[in-house]
C-alpha cells in the first residue's frame, strides 16, 4: 500500500497502480508517486474505482491526448486518510467521490458558477497536466491526492462499489436531466443504448417521475429495460414500424451511445421543441439534416457532467432514492480482460475494480 515517502522532498507520496505504456491500451503494475498533501488537498486510500468507456478510449489514445505511463479511472470513491491544513468540506475517515476532473482555472465564468467541468483549463483526474506540471494518473491504483473541492461526500450508508460509477455516469445523466428541464413528472425521454450511462439514465428518469422508453438495437434487452430497471415502453431502433409509431412523440432523448451510429432517426421521434442530447462521443462526425430541425425547432445538444456542488446533488438524491449502478466486480489482474470485454459491451452494466482488496 502507500505511504509518505519519508524524508523526501516535498513528502510526495508513493503511489503503486495499473498502467498503460503506449497505445496497445495493455495495462500492467506501475510504482509512481502523488504530489504532497496540501493545504487545500485530502489523501484518499482507494477503495473502488469504476471502468468507463472513456478509460479504453484513453489507454489507446483514440482521442489523441494520452499521456503515458498513464494510469486510468475517474469513478472513485475511497476513505480520507489525510487532510490539509485548510480543508474544511471533509474529515479523515470520510468516505470521497472523485469524478472525471481534478483542477481548473478557478477564474472563468464556468468556474464561478460551479461548472469547472467545462473551464478551458479543465484539468482531467489522468493523462492531463496538473497545475505544478506532473502529469495527472486515475483511479487504478491505491491512493489519490485531491483538492477537496473536486471531491463529493459520499454517505456511508450507500454501498460503495454500486456508488463509484455514479461519479462519472451517474452526473452525466443528471446534469442535462436539470439542466434541460426534464424532472417535470409526465415528461417522455429516451434513452438510447441500454448500458453503462443508459441503465442509469433510466433509474434517475424514473425518480423524477419521468415516462421513459428505451431505444435499443437489442432485442433482448427489453425484459431487463421492463423489469428490472422500470422503462415504460421499449423501442427496437432497427424495427421501422416501431419507429414510425414513435414519430412525434418525447420530449427529449438522450443518446448514451458511444460506437458509430445515425441520429437522424432519433430527430424523427422528438415533439416540436424536443432535444436531442449527446451523451456518448461517437469518433466520427455526425450528419444530421437541417429541414427536420428547422422545421421542428428542435435542438441538438451535448452534456460532459457537473460541477462539484451538482455532483454533491446528485449523490445526496441517488441515496435518498436508493439509485446505484448495476456492476461487476473485478479484481485489478483482471482490468485488461475487463476492458476487452467493455469493447464489446460484454458487461452487466459496468465494470468497478475492487482496489483495496486486489491491488
Amino acid at each position: 500500500m502507500s505511504n509518505v515517502l519519508a524524508g523526501s522532498e516535498n513528502e510526495k507520496v508513493a503511489a503503486y497502480g495499473w498502467a498503460a505504456r503506449d497505445d496497445s491500451g495493455i495495462l500492467s503494475p506501475f510504482h509512481f508517486t502523488r504530489r504532497e498533501n496540501g493545504d487545500d488537498d485530502i489523501t484518499l486510500e482507494i477503495l473502488y474505482c469504476g471502468i468507463c468507456h472513456t478509460d479504453l478510449h484513453f489507454v489507446r489514445n483514440d482521442l489523441g491526448m494520452s499521456i503515458y505511463p498513464m494510469v486510468p479511472g475517474h469513478e472513485i470513491v475511497g476513505k480520507v486518510t489525510k487532510v490539509g491544513s485548510k480543508v474544511t468540506k471533509f474529515s479523515v475517515g470520510d468516505i470521497a467521490g472523485v469524478g472525471g476532473s481534478v483542477g481548473s482555472c478557478g477564474s472563468c465564468s464556468e468556474c464561478g458558477e460551479g461548472f469547472y467541468v467545462y473551464c478551458p483549463k479543465m484539468i482531467l483526474t489522468y493523462s492531463a497536466r496538473y497545475h505544478d506540471g506532473t502529469v495527472t494518473q486515475g483511479g487504478y491504483s491505491d491512493n489519490l491526492v485531491v483538492d477537496q473541492n473536486f471531491a463529493v461526500l459520499i454517505p456511508k450508508s450507500m454501498p460503495l462499489a454500486s456508488t463509484a460509477p455514479l461519479l462519472c455516469a451517474g452526473i452525466t445523466v443528471y446534469s442535462p436531466l436539470k439542466y434541460h428541464g426534464l424532472t417535470k413528472p409526465g415528461l417522455h425521454l429516451g434513452v438510447v443504448g441500454l448500458g453503462g450511462l443508459g441503465h442509469v439514465a433510466v433509474k434517475f428518469a424514473k425518480a423524477f417521475g419521468l415516462r421513459v422508453t428505451v431505444i435499443s438495437t437489442s432485442p433482448s434487452k427489453k425484459k431487463e429495460a421492463l423489469e428490472t430497471f422500470g422503462a415504460d415502453a421499449f423501442l427496437v431502433s432497427r424495427d421501422q414500424q416501431q419507429l414510425q409509431d414513435a414519430v412525434g412523440t418525447m420530449d427529449a432523448i438522450f443518446d448514451t451511445v458511444s460506437a458509430n451510429h445515425s441520429i437522424q432517426p432519433l430527430i424523427g421521434l422528438l415533439k416540436t421543441r424536443g432535444k436531442l442530447i449527446l451523451l456518448g462521443g461517437p469518433a466520427n462526425p455526425l450528419e444530421v439534416l437541417a429541414m427536420p430541425l428547422l422545421l421542428g425547432r428542435k435542438m441538438i445538444a451535448g452534456s460532459a457532467g457537473g460541477g462539484r456542488e451538482e455532483i454533491q446533488e446528485m449523490i445526496n438524491f441517488a441515496a435518498k432514492h436508493n439509485i446505484t449502478a448495476d456492476v461487476e466486480v473485478i479484481s485489478m489482474e483482471y482490468v485488461n480482460t475487463a476492458l476487452e470485454r467493455l469493447e464489446k459491451n460484454d458487461v452487466k452494466y459496468r465494470f468497478v475494480i475492487d482496489v483495496a482488496n486486489t491491488i
